[in-house]
């Protein structure tokens, strides 16, 4: 085991998951797929192993501590770009259902190969925009958990994540050292669209020490009918009150 791999490995059952051989086999490769298809696309700007293993892998761990994802759970991951954080949590929980929704058709044959090359079973790679899908039957208010890293302000966040969140069910959204105006500025958004906040996480990259937050919104019930509005319309006019 190289000491990449050994460094995930300590860091991850630090919080509470264990990865054995396959997973960090997988993990490797996922890396090496990472750099070899960003050289055509651009999935990441950081490409250096390490920098990967920690600012990707390990901070897409971190979602576990905002929800429970053993067992038989759905986890819809909203503009996943290169597969951040649904892969990495596919890889620790294979157990876990997961949904990828990507606006860019190359985003998606890049995942979709991931998880062929990885063997994944149970995860759909669906090209299309948020606010479409999160009207149809077959996504909307289904999934037990919907992710989204560093996509957008939590104003329009929350109206294309949480239209896919069922009743009693959580929206993790990943943020970085501040979220304290986004909080505020989100409150009329969570109102309209059934759902509340029930938790924010402050955690700390190991290496690099730099401040992650969990944003953890709680649904209270069904998307109200007006919601998600058309495609581009929840970040070019966010719910601000």
């Amino acid at each position: 085991m190289v000491q990449v791999q050994s460094w995930l490995a300590d860091n991850a059952g630090a919080l509470g998951i264990l990865l054995g051989e396959r997973e960090l086999e997988q993990f490797e490769r996922y890396y090496e797929l990472l750099v070899e298809w960003n050289e055509k696309m651009n999935l990441t700007g950081i490409t250096e192993r390490e920098a990967v293993y920690e600012k990707h892998f390990y901070d897409s761990l971190t979602v576990s501590m905002a929800a429970e994802l053993e067992g038989d759970k759905a986890l819809a991951d909203i503009g996943s770009g290169a597969g951040f954080p649904s892969i990495p949590l596919k890889i620790a929980f294979p157990d876990l259902k997961v949904t990828i929704v990507d606006a860019l058709a190359k985003r998606i044959r890049f995942l979709e190969e991931v998880a062929a090359q990885l063997d994944l079973k149970g995860i759909v790679c669906l090209h299309g925009r948020a606010e479409d899908l999160g009207r149809l039957p077959e996504h909307r208010d289904r999934y037990d958990i919907a992710t989204a890293r560093a996509v957008a302000r939590l104003a329009g966040l929350n109206e294309l994540c949480l239209p896919f969140v069922r009743a009693g069910g959580f929206f993790v959204a990943m943020k970085g050292s501040d979220v304290r105006e986004e909080l505020d500025e989100s409150e009329y958004s969570l109102s309209k669209l059934n759902a509340r906040l029930r938790d924010t996480i402050r955690l700390e990259l190991p290496i690099e020490k730099a401040d992650r937050h969990l944003v953890v919104m709680a649904k209270n019930g069904p998307t109200p009918k007006p919601y998600p509005r058309k495609a581009g319309i929840p970040l070019k006019t966010p719910l601000l009150g």
